[in-house]
């Protein structure tokens, strides 16, 4: 419709006094929509996604596989890793893997293994070394560089039983295909430089009972390390089943914090605050970023910690109070996990390289690696949000202070109704740390978000009532 006629007959569009009132005061409000205006794309991301390689994923998780079994109880010892056989023999591949990309950088990462002793329990019966193996990225300005952002996969398998150390257990999809697009992850990103550091993580013991995840999230939590988000990928090989949805991948994350305290509990049942944890806006935040970047996957937010009877790695840094989700395709298929290899009338068990859909696992590493590289950009979320309630009003005051890192450049009030799963709304406010918008507190869901020059935006904090 062209400005000032009526689509219907071309003629002058007459617009009466209260009707000319009605509409000014509809455009004083802001009503930009975030779903509707994603932010705008950074070249360098863009960029660095097409460098994400289904030919080079493909090669990784063939790799991981051949190494036949990678259960946390198989073999560790010098004769066996030279035969490329078992968990010790993959740690060791991964571990190379990692510092060929650090060469390639110029030392840019610095890689890493933590080894430690787990002892007895249920699917450990005897006193077993785990080891995670990582590489970080780190920041290149100081203050940023203390924020963190993490993407995980565990690179243990099992078959039907998890005591079976000796036997196939190829898992491909569970988790070969985690565990690639950490790997992917940091082979193109470790040729940008970031502000805030990224760390690229692979865990042994998950099948066991999350025990590489749970001893690191403890040493991250007792070294006081900042992480803002955790992007866990566990079964993303994108099965191929003909029900599977290749266009989707699900993203889980917790909605009452795990870690939360009996005060922190009572403030989030009095404020409406279920849907609201870090992880639900770390969540948010993928969302945003799959609109803004063309990944070739599309997240389906599901507010849940996981799926039924299912956990994964995510869940050991919720209990640290981290924020962190989990990645997963739309559609298992349960043949094809935590099975023995075998043919049973005519249907094939097993989690075997046949059933990955490469392509699939690659737009879920863009859309990780968008993710990382996003949240690496932006300016630290600013501190100390508040919304003042000290008066009846039907105005909303909001406060922060700024972003510690001083790398904002302004700063962005989202809301959305209380039972909008999503951001709705966006404001710009400028380099302020105090703005009151006409909107009224108890119908809508606040959060702010600091921004910087070239429009990275952080993650969003949501205020807390300030009396």
């Amino acid at each position: 419709m062209r400005h000032g006629t009526s689509a219907a007959t071309g003629n002058s569009l007459l617009v009466g006094p209260l009707t000319l009132f009605i509409i000014l005061c509809a455009l004083a409000l802001p009503r930009a929509t975030a779903q509707e205006a994603p932010k705008s794309v950074d070249p360098k991301i863009a960029g660095a996604m097409k460098q994400i390689s289904a030919a080079r994923i493909q090669t990784n998780i063939e790799k991981l596989v051949s190494f036949q079994t990678r259960l946390t109880l198989s073999a560790q010892d010098p004769s066996s890793i030279a035969a490329g056989h078992g968990i010790g023999a993959a740690r060791e591949w991964i571990k190379s893997e990692f510092e060929s990309y650090s060469r390639d950088c110029g030392g840019c990462l610095e890689v890493k293994t933590d080894r430690f002793t787990e002892n007895p329990s249920e699917r450990i019966p005897q006193p077993t070394v785990i080891t995670n193996v990582y590489a970080v990225l780190k920041g290149t300005d100081p203050q940023s560089a203390r924020r963190i952002v993490l993407v995980t996969g565990h690179y243990d398998s099992r078959n039907s039983d998890t005591l079976d150390a000796t036997g196939i257990a190829p898992g491909a999809n569970d988790d070969a295909s985690g565990t690639a697009v950490s790997l992917e992850c940091a082979r193109v990103l470790s040729k940008l430089k970031f502000p805030g550091t990224i760390v690229f993580l692979t865990v042994a013991g998950e099948e066991q009972g999350l025990n590489g995840s749970k001893y690191f999230a403890e040493m991250a939590k007792a070294q006081g390390w900042d992480i803002e988000a955790v992007l866990n990928n566990d079964i993303v090989g994108g099965d191929r089943n003909p029900q599977q949805d290749p266009s989707v991948v699900r993203v889980f994350s917790e909605g009452v914090p795990t870690a939360a305290t009996d005060a922190e509990l009572k403030l989030i049942r009095n404020l409406g605050g279920e849907s609201d944890s870090p992880s639900r806006e770390v969540a948010r935040y993928i969302g945003d970023v799959g609109r803004t970047y063309d990944t070739g996957v599309k997240p389906m937010l599901i507010f849940r910690l996981d799926r039924y009877l299912r956990g994964g790695d995510h869940y050991s840094f919720n209990q640290q109070g981290y924020a962190a989700v989990r990645f997963t395709e739309y559609r298992e298929d349960f043949n094809h996990q935590h099975q023995n290899v075998r043919t049973e009338k005519s249907i094939q068990y097993g989690d075997l390289l046949k059933f990955i859909n490469f392509e699939y696992v690659a737009a879920v590493a863009r859309l990780n690696a968008a993710t990382l590289a996003s949240i690496a950009y932006a300016p630290a979320p600013p501190k100390k949000v508040g919304l003042a309630t000290k008066e009846l009003e039907n105005d909303s005051t909001l406060t922060w202070e700024p972003s510690p890192d001083g790398r904002a450049s302004g700063y962005e009030v989202l809301w959305r109704n209380t039972e909008g799963p999503e951001w709705e709304h966006v404001k710009a406010v400028g380099n302020v740390t105090r703005t009151t918008l006409p909107i009224s507190k108890d119908n809508v869901i606040f959060a702010i978000r600091a921004v910087d020059k070239e429009g990275h935006g952080s993650l969003p904090v949501v205020p807390l009532p300030e009396r």
